[in-house]
């Protein structure tokens, strides 16, 4: 049996903007998914996968429309076979340190884990473009839209400096990012969000333009920041990444009682991570504040994601 896992993503800088062409920068989070692998003798493909109540099933008979999840799993199987004319049953069992509904892309995760997996057990060599590329094709089979920046931080691992569909991938040098992670509770509708911001553009073009662009020039910073480990002034940069997520109408209540209460607390800077509307927000601080922070959030009706950025990308366990 092969056992691959891939970690989850946040979002730093670069909301919906990167899907226009734009840079963002994404990290990697110790909270893996994996998935094992296992021929069979026959051509079924039956799936346990305890975090969505599989126990045994033949997903390969399973609508695509039933579980979004599994459609996901199943769509890189059938790309990875197609791609190098293979055909196998399988026995496949995944296993999550996440839950799918606090936004960290556990279907990316899910995506890369598994191709990683096939690659070896097919012994069927893949470098990380390659693993990249095939899995970021799988997710755009699956859901009609994404720049594949949480496939890149699956693949890689790290902090990447990325630019839509993989035109650049650049590691960011540096462990340890003083971050606290809050979330909301609420689990994030991305499609609806971005589409919600595609119809601003079609309807105010240069207004929403110019956030983007504005949002390109703030990651550019960062980056530069994030290198110097010049965490008060990557906290300034992430406060005026939100005022251009705000003008765009994707944040919410919630999150912004959670960004409030945060910065109250004494962090450098505050933003939501992600599509908007629920999922998580990220605060940047001084070490020793962290712990006031994390509270503040608390009391504020979010909870903490005690998790390590960045980690390292998809592996072989």
């Amino acid at each position: 049996m092969i056992k691959a896992s891939a970690p989850g993503k946040l979002m730093l800088f670069g909301e919906h903007a990167v899907i226009y062409d734009k840079p963002c920068i994404v990290a990697s989070v110790d909270h893996r998914i994996s998935v094992s692998l296992k021929k069979r003798n026959d051509n079924n493909i039956i799936l346990t996968a305890p975090e969505l109540n599989i126990e045994n099933e033949n997903i390969s008979d399973l609508e695509k429309s039933h579980f979004k999840k599994v459609s996901f799993l199943l769509t890189a199987i059938r790309n990875f076979f197609k791609k190098y004319d293979v055909k196998s049953g399988l026995d496949i069992k995944t296993q999550s340190e996440f839950s799918d509904k606090v936004g960290l892309g556990s279907s990316s995760a899910v995506v890369v884990s598994a191709i990683k997996g096939l690659s070896e057990l097919f012994k069927i060599k893949m470098n990380e473009k390659d693993v990249f590329d095939l899995s970021y094709q799988t997710v755009l089979d699956v859901q009609g839209l994404g720049s594949g920046f949480d496939v890149a931080a699956a693949v890689y691992g790290g902090i990447l400096f990325f630019k839509t569909a993989g035109k650049v991938i650049k590691a960011i040098n540096v462990q340890n990012i003083p971050l606290v992670i809050g979330y909301t509770g609420i689990k994030a509708d991305t499609p609806t969000l971005v589409k919600v911001v595609r119809e601003k553009r079609t309807k105010e073009p240069k207004k929403i333009n110019h956030i983007f662009n504005e949002i390109e020039k703030i990651v550019n910073l960062a980056k530069t920041e994030i290198e110097n480990k010049n965490w008060k002034e990557v906290g300034r940069l992430m406060n005026l990444n939100q005022d251009l997520l705000r003008n765009l109408d994707i944040s919410s209540k919630k999150l912004e009682n959670l960004i409030k209460a945060a910065l109250n607390a004494g962090a450098y800077g505050v933003k939501l991570s992600g599509a908007g509307g629920g999922d998580c927000m990220l605060a940047i601080s001084k070490k020793d504040n962290l712990d006031n922070i994390k509270k503040a959030i608390e009391k504020a009706g979010g909870s903490i994601i005690n998790a390590k950025i960045p980690t390292e990308g998809v592996r072989i366990e």
